[in-house]
């Protein structure tokens, strides 16, 4: 295949196997995002994810990730479940934790879309990456043209919304690049003004340290921060409200994937099970694959605490130990 022919083939291939739109660059360095990314880690928005200070020339620059890389093919997936609790005041989490975690889901894709490339195109030197290793892949995907990054901070495609998994290939393959895609937040704030904890203060600049996301998963403090009691609108794991208010989301589709259905009776949940939740059951209810075990029964225990939903008979006021709920370090 010549260079046209082999872009398009792996695009079609990549399809096949479900991922909703693919895009390719040339594996250069980030010279736009570099100062970006210095200037938020120095102003401590990343917050405790002290391994966002690591790797930075790797996160800037792929061929450090690996040698000889001439290409960055891009691949979303989609995630989005419109479907939300049935008891209105049970705690919250995010719809891409509903069911298998997705990291098992699209590395098994991924695995599938390298075979297809051995076979028909040849021996490929790369590397497939999911949420798992220092790529900054919005920003990939942002020149790949597969979307822009919204105000919010998310990758958003103007036909299909922000919910989406973002995964890339990083390879020696000679490919033809895409052009990036333009920015249509426009004049729009809605992520900005709904977000309840003021995470995202500027446009384009989104305050990690406040994000609900990394208050309920990657801060593995023993208690949450006092400031933000009362702020947290019942998320328990996660949030989607800048998502969930973007308009662009208005075009999102249910996905189709079956791994991504939520666990049995997660939804069907009232909030006096959640309020009753044990190890246990924490156990029963996400065993298997799951998002949701990033915080371990502990710290989910604990952000429950927080919402004020402690097993009846407990002093709310009284703050979780830390033998309650633990720490872990964030997976890298």
């Amino acid at each position: 295949m010549d260079r046209s022919a082999r872009t398009q083939a792996l695009k079609r291939e990549a399809q096949r196997l479900g991922f909703a739109f693919v895009g390719v660059s040339a594996a250069d360095f980030l010279d736009e995002e570099a100062p970006r990314l210095e200037a938020w880690l120095k102003a401590g928005r990343h917050g405790r994810m002290g391994y966002m200070e690591n790797w930075f020339d790797k996160r800037l620059d792929p061929r450090k990730l690996v040698p000889g890389a001439r290409s960055v093919v891009t691949l979303l997936y989609n995630h989005h479940n419109p479907a939300r609790p049935s008891d209105p005041e049970a705690p919250r989490i995010s719809q891409y934790a509903y069911g298998e975690d997705y990291h098992h889901v699209i590395k098994r894709k991924l695995r599938g879309l390298v075979d297809w490339m051995e076979r028909e195109i040849g021996a490929v030197e790369g590397r497939v990456f999911v949420d798992s290793a220092p790529v900054l892949e919005r920003a990939w995907a942002r020149r790949s043209g597969t979307g822009w990054v919204g105000k919010n901070g998310m990758l958003i495609h103007p036909k299909a919304g922000s919910y989406f998994f973002l995964a890339e290939f990083i390879s020696d393959l000679d490919l033809e690049p895409d052009g990036p895609m333009k920015d249509y937040c426009g004049t729009c704030r809605a992520c900005m003004d709904a977000c309840p904890t003021d995470a995202i203060p500027e446009h384009y600049q989104v305050d990690g340290s406040r994000c609900i996301s990394y208050l309920t998963i990657e801060l593995k403090d023993a208690n949450l921060p006092e400031a933000f009691r009362g702020q947290m609108e019942n998320w328990a794991f996660g949030c989607d409200i800048c998502q969930e208010v973007c308009p662009w989301n208005r075009f999102a589709q249910k996905h189709r994937e079956a791994a991504f259905e939520p666990k049995e009776g997660l939804l069907e949940r009232p909030v006096q099970e959640w309020q009753e939740m044990t190890e246990a059951l924490f156990r029963q209810w996400f065993k298997g694959s799951s998002p949701v075990k990033r915080t371990k029964f502990k710290g989910l225990r604990r952000n429950l605490d927080f919402l004020g939903l402690r097993p009846k008979g407990e002093d709310l006021n009284t703050p979780a130990s830390d033998a309650e709920t633990g720490t872990t370090e964030p997976d890298q």
